[in-house]
């Protein structure tokens, strides 16, 4: 019977001393306070634009960014620096086609957070999966990230290499000859993102 007694007062110590679990907790983007800038170089210049996030979901876990999956509108690609209507154009179309982004028959690039790695106050490293063009690839930047209570604020820049998605036009990596049509293996994605905590 006491050794009942003493199994049982056991189960309960260890009953009552463990916590209730901490849930990951979804924060909502905020597609319309959330930008992201796109920068492409090339030997004779570079062009910049804007593209928009069509949707976005975050995973916090004791205030911290833990995951989350975000989605880019393509159909949204602009450029900035081309004040010349008919070659703003162009370059769009042509940004717009399978030379590049293919964006009539891949609409939306994705990126998947897959590793949150804290680096020293509001800095961290982010890993994740980035889908263009229907091809999924690892890719590594850095983050300041902000979570106070029912809100988070993210910026940064990704370099991603377009080459690794096939899109490969006018790479010197690939073309030889090209001179001043040479466009750079990488652009950069310039982010600021906002999201809000849903409710349960």
């Amino acid at each position: 019977m006491k050794m009942k007694v003493n199994k049982l007062a056991v189960v309960l110590a260890l009953v009552m001393g463990v916590s209730a679990p901490v849930f990951a907790q979804s924060y909502q983007v905020d597609t319309n306070a959330s930008t992201i800038k796109w920068t492409g170089k090339k030997v004779a210049g570079s062009h910049h634009g804007t593209i928009a996030f069509k949707e976005g979901n975050l995973e916090v876990k004791d205030n911290q960014l833990v995951g989350g999956n975000l989605v880019v509108d393509m159909t949204t690609i602009k450029d900035l620096d081309l004040t010349d209507p008919d070659w703003n154009k162009k370059l769009v179309g042509h940004l717009s086609s399978d030379d590049f982004f293919g964006v009539e028959k891949h609409p939306v690039s994705r990126l998947v957070i897959k590793k949150i790695e804290p680096k020293g106050g509001r800095q961290y490293h982010v890993t994740g999966d980035l889908t263009i063009k229907g091809i999924t690839k690892p890719v590594e930047f850095d983050s300041n990230i902000l979570v106070n209570g029912n809100k988070l604020e993210a910026t940064g820049t990704m370099p991603v290499d377009r080459t690794k998605y096939g899109i490969k036009y006018g790479s010197g990596s690939f073309f030889s000859n090209l001179g001043d049509k040479m466009i750079d293996d990488v652009f950069t994605l310039e982010f600021s993102l906002e999201a809000n905590q849903q409710p349960d």
